[in-house]
């Protein structure tokens, strides 16, 4: 009889992910913060504000936490872009250290989407990370080398966790087709609905 294999530890994915995704965020210019993203409902700063909070609320999960709370805090409003960079890292950083233990990996915690063990969580993180990197990047018209692992795992988790139809009541599109070619990025991104041909209105100046 086969069985479904485990999910690997999916902690140094998240923490490549985190620092890839830090280096675009490094990216990010003061003009550059009211931009759209392929991410309809965020533009940069809100992208930004978006990610340094759930990176935030995730790290409290392990203290008993839900997960829970303003999609974006009030204080990402007037955020210079240079200090986007710090907050990220203190926001990556956090999430690295709560999750260190390696008991939460099968310890059932709460978060936003429901009662799953710790794995199953972090998995959801990884990925959120990746996703949101390809949002950022086609934002920015940010053409760098990208973790095609982290892409794969994210994409993965995806197909297993956001099915492709009843779609409704959650946060994601209807599923498109990749352009042919596409990496793990690329495939994550349709598959949650983003348009895989965005691109920045301005991309052909930069």
């Amino acid at each position: 009889m086969s069985s479904t294999p485990a999910m690997p530890d999916p902690r140094p994915l998240y923490a490549r992910g985190t620092a890839q995704l830090a280096t675009v965020v490094a990216a990010v210019r003061t003009e550059q913060l009211d931009a759209p993203t392929p991410c309809t409902e965020y533009d940069v700063r809100s992208l930004l504000g978006h990610l340094v909070g759930a990176m935030r609320r995730i790290a409290a999960v392990p203290g008993g936490g839900d997960g829970k709370g303003a999609d974006l805090p009030e204080w990402t409003a007037e955020v210079p872009a240079g200090e986007w960079p710090d907050l990220f890292e203190d926001g990556r950083m956090r999430m690295i250290e709560a999750w260190a233990d390696d008991a939460l990996m099968e310890t059932v915690v709460t978060v936003p989407w429901g009662r799953v063990p710790g794995r199953m969580a972090l998995a959801g993180s990884v990925m959120e990370t990746a996703a949101h990197t390809w949002d950022l990047a086609r934002a920015l018209g940010w053409s760098g080398p990208l973790d095609e692992e982290v892409g794969r795992f994210a994409l993965g988790v995806a197909q297993q966790a956001v099915p492709a139809a009843g779609r409704e009541q959650l946060p994601f599109g209807e599923v498109r087709e990749a352009l042919a070619g596409a990496d793990g990025y690329g495939q994550l991104a349709a598959w949650l609905g983003r348009d895989p041909e965005w691109r920045a209105p301005d991309a052909a100046a930069r």
